[in-house]
């Protein structure tokens, strides 16, 4: 097609005929206005895992700001800047916002995550629009946590930050660009101060292939050197379209921690370590990442399983893993393909893949087209190789279409009927998302109890099989 999009603008009040925008190549992905006219506009192309951004402005021709991948985190510019007072959110990213950006003269600003090798640190620039040259405004130190908020006035002299560490709990502050110092707005005192005595280190390691993992190791309190502890991986993976981007380091060193909800971490206060969010990279070009999704899964647990063993603070055969939706989906994958883990938490996955018939997460092919791969990827149709314990969890109103209630009920018939050890509890009234405080409370207890029980209180293991 010559184009996917058309921007169309009708004004008030509204009777006349609309009069076009622009067009675009790739798919339309929003648009944001400053009150001087100036839009800058985004594409996405789903085939490369590219973003295009486009300066509009009146009476001149469309002028590419940004061509560049979207998994490149290193790369990543930042969204513009709007102001807050009619509900949109500065420093949110621009599309459709109800806000108009803040533009200075020929300036606009731009506000991002800042990922780099080191962690993220939040930063504040000043985009040119007749030269589309950057000078940075403010970047957070290597030693805190601090996130651009809001703007304070147009020329961007007084913002508002958020700024923690790992011991200070997040407060705002107000920063001038004219002074180093910043001033406090609040002053929030630690609501979890037991919690400060969790050790948290950032670890990088390296999977069979040479891509550069990473992951964040915290420690339960009074953990000392030395001491092997019961230890559970916690994920959710992603889709890339090269390695290089797979590598890149995102999240903060530095970011303080707090325990919410029915959140994993709580187990830190059992005596578990937790492995929070390791890098599982599913990487390929285009529409084939998936096509080695199983070996590429398991040779990122296999790395991560390895790493922390190699540091010394758990031992092979005290090791569980877990996670929610699509990182539910991998824990029975994983416990299909591999003898990695003690044991498995899945909370509301989906098992069968040929009940998402039309694509899942970034995959768009249909069933129909590659029916090898939806069973491949299917640990429904492994179930008869799922040898370690396994909890499957779901809510009994999940709204989610591609992980609707019969997948776990179907996976805990299949494992069952064949001999396994599994739990199936399905929680009255919950969504795909947990809320419900009685809620929250039943998922601390079942997964402290199911991982007491076959991680921490299991033995040693039988049989040295450690994958298949």
């Amino acid at each position: 097609m010559p184009f996917r999009d058309k921007i169309l603008a009708l004004a008030a009040p509204f009777n006349g005929q609309p009069s076009e925008v622009a067009k675009t190549e790739w798919r339309y992905s929003g648009i944001s206005y400053s009150d001087k006219g100036l839009a800058v506009l985004n594409e996405n192309d789903r085939a490369s895992r590219h973003i295009r951004t486009w300066l509009l402005e009146p009476g001149a021709a469309p002028r590419v700001v940004w061509d560049r991948k979207q998994d490149a985190a290193y790369d990543n510019p930042g969204a513009p800047v709007a102001r807050r007072e009619t509900g949109g959110r500065g420093g949110g990213r621009g599309g459709d916002g109800g806000s108009a950006l803040v533009q200075n003269g020929d300036y606009i600003y731009l506000a991002g995550e800042g990922a780099s090798p080191e962690g993220d640190r939040p930063f504040l620039d000043r985009l040119n629009v007749k030269t589309l040259k950057t000078d940075r405004v403010f970047r957070s130190s290597s030693e805190s946590l601090e996130s651009f908020v809001a703007p304070l006035n147009d020329e961007m002299t007084r913002f508002l930050t958020r700024y923690e560490t790992q011991k200070e709990a997040p407060n705002y502050f107000v920063r001038d660009v004219n002074v180093a110092t910043k001033r406090a707005v609040t002053q929030f005192k630690d609501p979890q101060p037991q919690v400060r005595d969790i050790l948290r280190q950032y670890v990088t390691y390296k999977r069979n292939d040479g891509v550069t993992l990473s992951g964040t190791l915290y420690l339960p309190p009074g953990y000392k050197q030395g001491t092997k502890v019961p230890l559970i991986m916690w994920a959710y993976p992603r889709e890339f379209g090269d390695a290089d981007s797979a590598s890149q380091v995102t999240g903060s060193p530095n970011s303080f921690t707090l325990l919410r909800g029915g959140s994993h971490m709580f187990l830190l206060l059992s005596g578990y370590a937790i492995f929070d969010n390791p890098t599982m990279p599913i990487i390929g070009p285009g529409e084939t990442a998936n096509d080695t999704y199983v070996e590429q899964l398991v040779a990122s647990a296999q790395a991560a399983v390895d790493k922390v063993v190699e540091m010394g603070v758990t031992d092979r055969d005290r090791i569980g893993v877990g996670g929610h939706s699509y990182g539910g989906f991998m824990t029975a994958n994983l416990l299909a393909h591999s003898r990695l883990f003690r044991a498995g938490f899945a909370e509301s996955g989906a098992y069968n893949r040929s009940l998402t018939p039309f694509g899942f997460q970034s995959e768009r092919r249909t069933f129909w087209e590659v029916p090898d791969l939806y069973a491949k990827m299917s640990p429904f149709w492994y179930a008869n190789q799922i040898k370690d314990p396994i909890l499957l969890m779901h809510g009994e109103a999940d709204d989610n279409t591609g992980t609707y209630p019969i997948n776990s009920e179907r996976l805990f018939a299949a494992i069952k009927g064949l001999g396994g050890t599994v739990r199936l509890v399905m929680l009255p009234n919950e969504a795909h998302g947990y809320a419900a405080r009685e809620t929250l409370l039943h998922v601390l207890a079942e997964r402290l109890n199911w991982f007491d029980k076959y991680v921490k209180n299991a033995g040693a293991r039988t049989t040295t099989d450690a994958s298949r």
